[in-house]
């Protein structure tokens, strides 16, 4: 089944904390914070570091591309998704480590599995953001 990249493109909801996040993505940039107290890079962006809970943490741009750690097809999705057919959620363990929550775009389901090569790829919601999705590396 081949799963295309037309789904909707909802602008997110920005905070302070996720701001530059957001910035980055219009310039295609995948933003992850890195705690420099533990070393530890993590995600969803926050200022306190989930594993040792320090402010010492800054942004690292990542490379955008990770491995597929697990995944779903989804064949009935809620609202404004629903007319866009089945869709894969995935998890994606980055290069750099943290795994984030995405949908993988642009490929056939029989062509996915678990450890398949992705790279993220950004699509406009708005003025202020572009909506990450992940897609198999050629």
């Amino acid at each position: 089944m081949r799963i295309g990249n037309d789904f909707p493109t909802p602008a997110p909801v920005i905070n302070p904390e996720t701001e530059a996040f957001w910035a980055g993505t219009l310039e295609g940039k995948f933003l992850i914070r890195t705690c420099t107290a533990c070393k530890e890079n993590y995600w969803y962006p926050r200022a306190k570091c989930p594993f040792c809970h320090s402010f010492d943490t800054e942004w690292l741009e990542s490379t955008g591309k990770g491995t597929i750690y697990s995944y779903t097809v989804n064949h009935k999705a809620p609202g404004e998704f629903a007319a866009s057919g089945p869709s894969v959620i995935a998890y994606v363990e980055l290069d750099e480590g943290p795994r984030v929550i995405t949908n993988i775009v642009d490929c056939d389901t029989d062509d996915l599995a678990i450890g398949t090569r992705v790279e993220a790829v950004f699509f406009p919601a708005g003025d202020d953001a572009a909506i990450y999705r992940f897609r198999p590396i050629a």
